[in-house]
């Protein structure tokens, strides 16, 4: 889904799905560190400041670096960070880390922060992404 959907940084709905995120961090760091045969695709959303619209994108292929600090990829196209295209490399950390998901016999485990977005959607968009979800 590489679709903008802007939400203002004190939406209650937005903020409370991070943190149920970031919560809930360790069931993606266990899967990922050790991910069953039904499991794969993992990836974080990821908060990049821009000085005005901070911008959270997803990414993949993500790998720790030592230091504590990722590597990953964009797997969405960036709109505020120029020079920045879907597929770039990327570093980041912990604190930046706004969600997480993998894929579990083809549905999606995590992407809290997908919820909230679902009333943007039109009915059906937001009934089959529904559909496609699972809880972990």
């Amino acid at each position: 889904m590489d679709r903008v959907i802007s939400v203002s940084d004190t939406d209650a709905e937005m903020n409370a799905a991070i943190a149920r995120a970031r919560a809930t961090l360790p069931v993606f760091w266990a899967s990922y560190d050790a991910p069953k045969g039904s499991e794969t695709e993992h990836s974080l959303k990821v908060r990049f400041q821009t000085g005005g619209n901070d911008e959270f994108i997803w990414v993949s292929d993500v790998k720790r670096l030592p230091g504590g600090d990722y590597a990953a990829r964009f797997a969405d196209t960036p709109r505020n960070l120029p020079g920045k295209q879907f597929g770039d490399l990327t570093q980041f950390n912990d604190a930046d880390i706004s969600d997480w998901m993998f894929m579990r016999n083809g549905k999606i485990v995590g992407g809290e922060t997908i919820k909230p977005l679902l009333k943007s959607m039109s009915k059906a968009e937001a009934d089959a992404l529904r559909a496609r979800m699972e809880q972990p």
